[in-house]
């Protein structure tokens, strides 16, 4: 005992020193940490200081450059205000382009992303601009003057076909090539000709665009989700109005548009006046179309007697036995997903994310079906690209909500979606980096997630903790498909997936394996599964459009339906009333009916971009037409469509004849075609050039026909025979871009027309030459109003729009409203004329990408509107 009691100090002492060590090693851990932490955040502050420094020289060079194009201004006013009316012939410098034009050239570091886009949107393909300039009507965007009696010269080469010179001296003066006009003066020829910034940007004097991304130039001057450049004036916001002449002058992409106001308008003209918007409101009366070419899992019935389905932003659901409709339109962009609660009565539905970083993020909305009220809105700053899956969780009542997000992890992520007005996200993890197509919780196994898609399928598990565990899905000997395209559960509790082989796998219950295989059920992709009440299964092929059918054994019945190939291929299987089936196909139609009886449409839709719209002129009808090659005509008051063909050419415009008699569909390879109104008949066909018929018009008396195309022609047409017979008059030449819109006068004799460069000219019709003297058109009366730059369409520019941000507008027949379509997807009210720069207006959502046109009807109690890339067709009523 007395040896163990001597030992035992040097054990609390090797004890000791042992802590000791530890003590100190800790301390000097701590210390080395610290020192890292603060010299991490010493190198922190001077990059911050860098980035600040060189956002102020970024700041000052833009400034530099504003102030040069303002010097420009002023000299260019001061030297157009000491010349004589008559224009002077451009000096060119070196054989290249006139200095005017040059200075007007588009600025290659500050161009705005609308600028591709509104290639895209009027053409649909990579279309070039060609074509020089023949004639420059004064009142375009190409001079600066309001009003002159002549023509100005032809500009050779183009100024949009020549690059600007890099290296190129400036002159200090531009005299005028006629002796009798005046010259500049001497005090004038001692200022300096200040470049422009699109000159300032080019020449690289300075180095801005070697120093400076353009995108972190971008940044300092973000608008509404664009970016526009800081030197181009935009829209109304810097309108001015001249009272000598009458004219406005509005700004798109920084040109200047000269507008003549009619005398009647401008007499008492005030142009900081705001117009008030009109009594009368629109409200969303019917829409035609379904999504079904790209989104799964989203048409239903109800137990309202309502099936419920997606197109756009807009949630319908339509009663085919009433024939009604009603709308949740609380979306702000594409709608891509849709599940139902296991109440039946809750719905939930997922957006994508759109350019309006503030309203247009993806999230999902939970809401009743019955009420339309919205119960919670989640994942407002979660989601990245959009909610592509949606599954409510089937075992514990609908407690839970599983997503998945379309980025490119694809993220799945699982919400008590009933805890407050935002739901609480319980875990979210990487789910693939292959695309998912589908994701549903298992109906017996709580907490039992599947999600497929790409090369996979996989079971995932949610514990107690809120942690997802995966298990992929074990294919062991059979050859391991491209897809798993669709996924449903037996009554039995076994997973059953479709795949891109054709093929059906019934996965073991609470396995990861294949426990029964059966091959060969369908042509290609398995698209849909449908396990029905009986315990049967239904399955739909995305390629050979047929429906098989099985019985609760999983044994072939011998019952199978083909769909008409027009129809495309099966998309969506889905109970409906009783024993019969909702079908939603890939070529946006939805089909009711039985697999022994056959399947009739209930809805027809566009496939793809929608360009082509026309009102009947004197029936409750219109006609759409687009790039899936159909042309439909459509009955507004029953809803229906009259008639449908395939005409084999994608449609860019369509229009009726005066008396409602034949339809002429102008095609993208410069063909348009003649059909019979009733008996869709083919009754002839004219070509003119190879690129797209982007407008026709009729005259009033429609004795003419006008047909603007992208290759800066306006063909002119004379009509007989009842629309039967089409003799070529000419074309008119002098637009320098693509015809946008038409307007014929009264007179059947005078047109205007807009081209993609923001002109304005007018022609004679009969003579198919320009009509240079701009002034003499301001009192003409127009038949329509379709053109969107004109002096009483101002007030639908938006403060900073530019060129491509109004698509279309349209008079109402008793001139008291206007219409216009715009590249937000709102449809916009306006009371006619528009001629105040702040207009208020009224503004409709539905649309989910470019509105491409809107018209009213023939009574003017009803507008017709259509998507772009959205495929949809939205009526709505004038109250």
């Amino acid at each position: 005992m007395f040896k163990r009691y001597k030992q035992k100090p040097e054990v609390n002492f090797n004890l000791y020193r042992i802590a000791l060590q530890n003590s100190l090693e800790n301390a000097h851990h701590e210390m080395l940490e610290a020192e890292n932490l603060g010299m991490a955040g010493r190198v922190a502050d001077l990059e911050r200081k860098v980035l600040e420094q060189g956002d102020e020289l970024v700041c000052l060079k833009a400034t530099l450059a504003e102030v040069l194009r303002r010097l420009n201004i002023l000299e260019g006013m001061r030297n157009s205000s000491s010349t004589s009316s008559t224009p002077s012939t451009p000096v060119r410098i070196n054989g290249s382009v006139p200095f005017k034009d040059m200075l007007r050239q588009k600025p290659v570091m500050f161009s705005s992303p609308k600028a591709e886009n509104t290639t895209r949107k009027y053409s649909g393909s990579s279309l070039p601009q060609r074509r020089a300039v023949h004639y420059q009507s004064t009142g375009s965007l190409h001079s600066d003057s309001h009003s002159s009696s002549s023509v100005s010269p032809i500009p050779s080469p183009s100024p949009r076909a020549t690059p600007l010179p890099l290296n190129i001296k400036r002159p200090l003066s531009v005299t005028s090539s006629n002796s009798s006009s005046n010259t500049l003066t001497s005090q004038n020829t001692l200022h300096k000709r200040w470049s422009s910034t699109g000159d300032f940007n080019q020449s690289g004097a300075i180095g801005m665009q070697s120093k400076f991304s353009t995108k972190s130039f971008m940044n300092l001057f973000k608008s509404n989700g664009t970016f526009p450049s800081p030197n181009f004036k935009h829209g109304t916001k810097d309108a001015i109005y001249n009272e000598e002449e009458k004219t406005i002058k509005i700004f798109l992409r920084g040109r200047p548009v000269i507008l003549y106001g009619p005398t009647d308008l401008v007499d008492n003209y005030e142009i900081t006046k705001v117009s008030t918007a009109p009594s009368q409101r629109l409200k969303l009366d019917w829409v035609y179309g379904y999504r079904g070419r790209d989104c799964r899992s989203n048409l239903y019935f109800l137990p309202t007697g309502e099936m419920i389905y997606f197109v756009a932003a807009v949630i319908v659901l339509y009663n085919v036995e009433e024939q009604s409709q009603r709308h949740y339109v609380e979306h702000t962009d594409d709608v891509k997903s849709l599940a139902i609660h296991p109440n039946k009565m809750l719905i939930a539905t997922g957006q994508s994310c759109s350019t309006d970083k503030v309203n247009g993020r993806a999230h999902i909305r939970v809401w009743n079906s019955v009420s339309l009220h919205t119960q919670a809105v989640i994942g407002l700053n979660d989601f990245e690209l959009a909610v592509c899956c949606l599954s409510f969780s089937k075992s514990d009542g609908g407690t839970l909500l599983a997503a998945i997000d379309e980025a490119s992890d694809h993220t799945i992520s699982v919400w008590e979606w009933q805890k407050g007005e935002n739901g609480f996200k319980i875990t979210e993890t990487k789910c693939s980096v292959d695309p998912v197509i589908a994701v549903e919780f298992h109906p017996l196994e709580r907490n039992t997630i599947v999600t497929c898609g790409k090369s996979h399928i996989a079971y995932w598990t949610l514990d107690a903790g809120g942690t997802l565990y995966k298990r992929m899905g074990i294919f062991e000997t059979r050859d391991k498909p491209k897809y798993v395209t669709s996924v449903a559960f037996l009554q039995s509790g076994e997973t059953i997936t479709g795949d891109s082989n054709g093929n059906l796998a019934v996965w073991g219950k609470g396995t990861n394996t294949i426990w029964k295989l059966i091959k060969n059920v369908h042509d290609g992709g398995v698209f849909s599964i449908c396990v029905l009440k009986d315990g049967s299964v239904i399955t739909g092929g995305g390629k050979d459009s047929k429906i098989v059918q099985f019985d609760y054994n999983l044994i072939r019945t011998g019952v199978v339906r083909q769909i008409e190939r027009h129809y495309g291929g099966v998309r969506v299987i889905s109970e409906g009333r009783g024993s019969q089936l909702l079908l939603g196909t890939t070529r946006n139609c939805i089909l009711n009916g039985t697999p022994e009886l056959g399947f009739q449409p209930i809805i027809l839709g566009h496939s793809e971009d929608i360009w082509g719209l026309a009102a009947h002129p004197n029936l409750p009808q219109f006609a759409t037409a687009g790039y899936d090659r159909v042309l439909q005509l459509w009955e507004s008051m029953s809803h229906s469509i009259l008639w449908s063909k395939d005409i084999g050419e994608a449609a860019q415009s369509v229009a009726f004849a005066q008396d409602g008699a034949v339809i002429l569909v102008g095609c993208v390879n410069g063909k348009w075609m003649i059909f019979d109104a009733q008996t869709r008949e083919l009754l002839g066909g004219h070509i003119d050039g190879n690129e797209p018929i982007q407008v026709i018009s009729f005259s009033p008396d429609g004795s003419m026909v006008a047909l603007g195309s992208r290759d800066n022609q306006i063909y002119i047409y004379q009509v007989s025979d009842d629309g039967m017979k089409y003799s070529r008059v000419g074309r008119c030449s002098g637009h320098s871009s693509f015809i946008t819109h038409v307007d014929w006068a009264t007179d059947n004799q005078t047109l205007r027309s807009n081209s993609g460069d923001y002109e304005l000219l007018f022609w004679n019709a009969g003579t198919c030459r320009q009509i240079p003297q701009t002034s003499l058109m301001r009192d003409v009366e127009w038949a329509t109003n379709n053109c969107t730059l004109t002096f009483t369409t101002v007030g639908i520019w938006p403060e900073n729009a530019d060129g491509s941000d109004v698509n279309y507008c349209g008079r109402s027949h008793d001139k008291r409203l206007l219409v216009s379509a715009d590249d937000f997807g709102k449809v916009k009210l306006f009371a006619y004329p528009v001629i105040q720069p702040k207009s208020l207006h009224h503004c409709y959502a539905g649309h989910s990408s470019h509105v491409t046109s809107v018209s009213f009807l023939h009574d003017d109690t009803r507008v017709v509107s259509i998507g772009g890339k959205d495929t949809a067709v939205l009526q709505w009523i004038v109250s």
